[in-house]
Order: structure tokens, then sequence, then C-alpha cells
């Protein structure tokens, strides 16, 4: 059985949907926090279980009988972070699981200057000491977090960040497509995955200019310096610790560590992967 977590995520989700038009239902379960969530795949045959990455006894019972154990990252970066992998690699190891496939990202590395990548890059190796076959999907940073990024600017008319550079952003349905693919031909990529990317890097700069041609209305990127940046995050009232961390994201990818192109995605998919405009145009719809 594939076991998928976070399941009721956006990329959770969406892998679900495409893994089911590969493999039948009963082939497929799912382990979240809340399964009430998840009822919509439960009537489909599909096999939901409570599993918290917090608790070893509910990943037994959730990681029952894998085969394959698709871990996504959680929504968290530091120590905190790490410990939860480290927990839901060794409930996949003590399911019995053959194969454990993980969620990580373009520009996973020790030194990475973005804290995300670094506990990826902690994530990995404790997978490659886990004893287990597994495989590390480095995946394409996510379009709903440029989205994310611009904010107010969508009715201000400026954006306002630190100084970027270009980010190879990638749309949850294609990476989804992706997984769903890998997870039904078990062992098609042993350890890390070319990076999985669309196929153009961009700047906030071309963000601006995207967003005013498909809204109508001109879009004015201005560089804030670091600590303001810090500073403004902190008065909305995000802990200062995390707003670091986001700035870290803009140091790397000044310094080139997102910026990574790959045609693995492309191939996988039998297509182009969407290209920004066609996926900001969906995302400003939809807000």
């Amino acid at each position: 059985m594939i076991i998928v977590t976070g399941a009721t995520g956006q990329l959770g989700r969406q892998t679900v949907e495409r893994l089911l038009t590969r493999v039948p239902a009963d082939q497929v379960g799912i382990s979240v926090r809340d399964p009430q969530k998840a009822q919509s795949f439960a009537d489909r045959g599909v096999r939901v279980r409570r599993g918290d990455f917090s608790d070893a006894a509910s990943l037994a019972h959730a990681f029952e009988g894998a085969s394959q154990v698709l871990i996504i990252s959680v929504d968290k970066m530091g120590d905190e972070c790490v410990k939860l992998h480290r927990a839901a690699i060794e409930g996949a190891v003590a399911a019995g699981a053959r194969r454990i496939l993980y969620t990580s990202q373009v520009g996973a590395a020790a030194s990475a200057r973005f804290q995300a990548c670094r506990d990826h890059a902690a994530t990995e190796e404790a997978l490659r000491a886990c004893g287990v076959p597994f495989t590390a999907l480095r995946n394409g940073f996510y379009v709903t977090s440029a989205v994310q990024f611009l904010g107010n600017a969508l009715e201000s008319g400026q954006l306002v960040l630190p100084a970027d550079g270009p980010v190879c952003w990638t749309t949850h349905a294609d990476l989804a497509d992706a997984t769903a693919a890998i997870l039904a031909d078990e062992g098609c990529f042993d350890g890390p995955t070319p990076p999985l990317t669309a196929g153009r890097a961009h700047t906030f700069d071309d963000i601006a200019g995207i967003a005013t041609e498909i809204t109508g209305r001109t879009m004015t990127r201005t560089t804030a310096p670091d600590e303001q940046f810090v500073r403004e995050m902190t008065g909305y009232g995000v802990p200062a610790e995390r707003a670091y961390n986001l700035l870290g994201f803009f140091v790397a990818s000044r310094a080139g560590e997102c910026a990574t192109v790959d045609p693995a995605l492309a191939t996988l998919l039998g297509r182009e992967p969407v290209a920004l405009g066609a996926a900001l145009r969906e995302q400003l719809s939809d807000n």
C-alpha cells in the first residue's frame, strides 16, 4: 500500500488525486492529523487513518502495511522541523516500507543560506542513514509562495521586498503529477532526484511586470533593506526567528541558490511545466 502523509494540504491532496488515476483506491492510504478533512477520499475507497509525526503510536497505525511512504515536509523550519521528519522516517522504517519518499527542495544543502534548505539537507541525511531505499524529491519553489510575497502589493501597486535573485517557481499541480508518477513507478529514482522545476527562473522584478500585465494595474518593484524587511515582518506579528528565516530566502536567491532549472520535470510530465505567467494568472484570479 502507498501511504501519503499530509494529504489534506495543497501538495498532498493533489498528489493523492493524481495517484488515484494510476492505481486502485484500495492500494492508497493516507495519514492525516484530522481524518474528517479527508472524508472525500474515504468515500472513494482510500484508507484514511490519523497520523501525527509527534505521535509514534499514531504513525504505527497510519503506516501499517506500507510498501511506500511519501513524507510531505512540514510547514516549519529549524530543529522542530527536522525532529518531526526523523520521527516520520522512523515510523516508515518500523512499518516495513520498501521505499520512503520525501518532498525535499532545490538547493537542499547543509551550507544553504535558507533555513528550509538546510532542514531538507538534514532530513536527507536521516534518510541516508535509515537503511531503507529512499527518494528525495528536489522540488522547485512553490508558485503559491511567490503569491504570498506579493501580499498587499496587489492593492498598493508597490512590491517592497529585499534584493533577490532568480527563482524557478513551480506549481503544486505539476509537482503532484510528477510525484504520483514516481510513486506509481516505484524505484525510478534512488536518492535525490534531479531538480524538479519549471522551465525558467524569474526575479521579483519579473513578477511585478507579469502581475502588471495580468491585472492591468501598474506594480512597481522597490528594494527594501534587509533589516527593514525584518522589522516590517515582526511588526505584522511574525516571530523574529521566522522573519529572519524568510529573509534567508532572499539572501539565498541573490546568491544564486534558487535559480536551478532542469528538464527532469518536463520529462516526467511528458510536457512542459506550467509557466509562471499562466500560474500567476490562475493564482491571482483566485484571490
